[in-house]
């Protein structure tokens, strides 16, 4: 088996080209770019819960010597961390600190949700251009008689972009969109588990709410 014979490049611009054109017209150039951006993520550390918490360590330590009044929130290069912990200790509730976190999930979520949706959609078009591409080789027979060289590179073609269209569905772009999914759902999974203990560790160190005594409600003798 040559596969040489298998590389052509007007069937890989037909259906990767094509592709990526139906795909921006159908998801919009916001979702491309969100899609474009998260599978650039996949080549950076994924979250290192452990790390975390070792970092967030030094923060809780203060909170328990000097209190939430007196503790300075730690930057931590983490937008989420380094934001719920000023939360936490500026208004010294809890609540705070997991709506901060409640906020940046749901941020995170949408948009990995709007990344997968972009691929699999892509990934419905690439074998819909395979087929495409064999139309376009097809329509490339000359009327007047079918000489053999124009006939086997006319089929070839065909079935090429055929395969392109195929391989590209399911060996480049469906997985893509599942290897999103699951790295999503892997840094909601260790980010949940870092908030958890941080909540866990500074729990004591929150001061009661004071609330206002009832008025006695006096009663009116009719």
């Amino acid at each position: 088996m040559n596969l040489l014979n298998l590389v052509d490049g007007p069937s890989a611009l037909i259906v990767l080209g094509g592709t990526a054109l139906a795909t921006v017209l159908r998801c919009g150039l916001a979702d491309c770019r969100i899609t474009l951006a998260k599978l650039v993520q996949l080549r950076r550390p994924a979250f290192d819960a452990a790390a975390s918490r070792a970092e967030l360590a030094v923060q809780v330590q203060q909170i328990r010597q000097d209190g939430l009044l007196r503790a300075e929130p730690r930057r931590l290069g983490d937008a989420e961390l380094d934001e719920a912990t000023e939360a936490l200790i500026a208004s010294r509730s809890l609540g705070a600190l997991l709506d901060r976190h409640e906020a940046h999930k749901a941020r995170r979520l949408a948009q990995s949700e709007r990344a997968v949706r972009t691929l699999a959609q892509a990934a419905e078009l690439a074998p819909v251009f395979g087929l495409a591409g064999t139309l376009v080789s097809l329509s490339q027979l000359p009327a007047d008689g079918l000489a053999r060289g124009a006939f086997t590179g006319a089929i070839g073609m065909a079935v090429v972009t055929t395969l392109y269209g195929l391989l590209t569905a399911n060996l480049l772009l469906a997985p893509l969109a599942r290897v999103v999914e699951r790295a999503a759902s892997a840094e909601e999974a260790a980010r949940q588990d870092v908030i958890e203990w941080l909540a866990a560790q500074v729990a004591g160190s929150i001061p009661p709410r004071r609330t206002a005594p009832r008025r006695p409600v006096a009663l009116e003798l009719v």
